[in-house]
């Protein structure tokens, strides 16, 4: 019972690499302090609440 989307092997681990990489380097951007800090908008300074 093999449908018109049937993929091999070969290209379903190819294709699982890719998403493994793609998670890994976001992850690491996300936990990486400072990377973080260096993206994020800078503090406008005051009390937001006053």
């Amino acid at each position: 019972m093999r449908g018109e989307n049937h993929i091999g092997r070969k290209e379903a681990l190819s294709k699982m690499g890719r998403y493994a990489v793609l998670t890994a380097i976001g992850t690491y951007i996300v936990l990486t302090p400072n990377l973080a800090q260096s993206s994020s908008p800078p503090d406008p300074g005051g009390n937001p609440f006053d």
